[in-house]
């Protein structure tokens, strides 16, 4: 027998004899590694593979290392990937009823938001996911999106006119900064530095924490706490390979994810005063609307709702609404 033959009798017999592997789950981010939604990955990894005594194993990608936040998406429903930690936008056109969750200058607190995600509309969510191939493991905390540019400040409602905004491809958020008197621009985040490096863009909007993060504030001068969104990422698999996986497998994710949305959230509120700060100390020149301004853009953008009514079932923006309102 040659020394090639006799080394693929041994694999053949090496495999025969092999328990099955373990069960590989690769999950993409867009995220940057020092995100809180990252850092909670890291735990949730670490909790599962102790859990599952690494009969489940999870292979983590932030910082667009699988791609942009499309594709991620895309290669999640596939298959092509376990799942994603996804800015929620960026699944509102597979699922449009993720819009109800854009209603502009709605939220006013974490807590306020977070009991409608976590309500009966969280779960409406979930299951219009699961109809289009994805399982919702959870939801963390994006934050509240503020506006930077390179124009000017913003002081007044006609301050936004013309100012070329990078925007979620969401087609709300749009409308929202349309109605502002903006030229709202639905981009990739992974083009967005370089776009305003190039001034292709004047401005863009995120929550401070990622707005430091990518070091927006190197490419962009102004900063204001406008609030408009408070936003979400959705943590998505894709949902035949998790039914696939045993029920104790399934269990164990579950719980790991549980605990990592209480980390991440808890984290995502005190980074998001710390990342205001560093950005004021790293020169940008903040403003915090006045009154008056926050009454004339809540004003001017009272019509989305109307719109976002035809977009996806009335009901629904309706029980966003009054879940977002009760006490």
């Amino acid at each position: 027998m040659s020394l090639h033959t006799l080394k693929g009798a041994l694999l053949a017999a090496l495999l025969v004899c092999t328990p099955a592997l373990a069960q590989q789950l690769r999950i993409a981010s867009n995220f940057p590694t020092q995100h809180s939604s990252s850092t909670a990955m890291d735990q949730f990894k670490a909790d599962v593979e102790a859990a599952t005594k690494k009969e489940v194993t999870v292979d983590l990608f932030p910082a667009m290392q699988l791609g942009g936040a499309q594709e991620n998406v895309d290669q999640t429903r596939s298959g092509a990937i376990f799942g994603t930690v996804i800015g929620a936008a960026f699944l509102s056109r597979t699922v449009p009823e993720i819009s109800a969750l854009s209603v502009p200058f709605l939220f006013t607190s974490r807590q306020q938001a977070f009991k409608v995600v976590d309500g009966k509309v969280g779960e409406l969510i979930g299951q219009k996911l699961g109809e289009k191939g994805f399982q919702l493991l959870g939801i963390m905390e994006l934050g509240s999106r503020n506006l930077t540019n390179n124009a000017r400040p913003i002081k007044s409602i006609g301050d936004f006119k013309g100012l070329k905004i990078r925007l979620q491809p969401d087609d709300i958020h749009l409308a929202t900064f349309r109605a502002l008197g903006a030229n709202p621009v639905a981009m990739d985040i992974k083009e967005v530095y370089s776009a305003l490096q190039q001034g292709v863009l004047d401005g863009q909007e995120n929550p401070y924490a990622v707005i430091r993060d990518r070091n927006f504030n190197q490419v962009q001068k102004f900063l204001t706490g406008t609030g408009h969104f408070f936003d979400f990422i959705f943590v998505v698999v894709n949902k035949k390979r998790f039914d696939s996986l045993k029920p104790d497998q399934q269990k164990a994710i579950r719980a790991a994810m549980q605990k990592a949305i209480a980390k991440q959230r808890s984290d995502a509120e005190k980074q998001d005063l710390e990342a205001l700060e560093d950005l004021r100390k790293r020169g940008m020149q903040f403003e915090t609307p006045s009154p008056q301004l926050v009454a004339e853009m809540r004003k001017v953008t009272a019509g989305v709702v109307d719109l976002l009514k035809k977009k996806v079932d009335p009901k629904l923006v309706d029980d966003v609404l009054a879940s977002a309102l009760t006490r």
